[in-house]
């Protein structure tokens, strides 16, 4: 199954996310078949803190791809932003 979570990055205490398509067997931060956005949650000052590309998000739901329940949460913060 797809789905589209978050892969970790960032270092210790400063955590950075991808948004990742991924098939659902893969390791969190393995491989993946698209990078659709990313999630900065300590984003400070003039920093952007969520960037997501709507069209490819919208493509892979289409597809039958399943968001993980905080990437649920972001699409729907993304959609209100813009």
């Amino acid at each position: 199954m797809v789905t589209i979570r978050l892969a970790r990055g960032g270092s210790k205490k400063r955590p950075f996310y991808h948004l990742t398509v991924t098939n659902s067997r893969s390791a969190r931060d393995g491989r993946f078949v698209e990078r659709i956005g990313f999630f900065n949650p300590v984003a400070a000052g003039a920093e952007v803190r969520l960037s997501v590309n709507a069209e490819r998000a919208q493509y892979w739901l289409s597809q039958g791809a399943q968001p993980s329940e905080r990437v649920a949460q972001l699409l729907k913060e993304a959609a209100a932003q813009a």
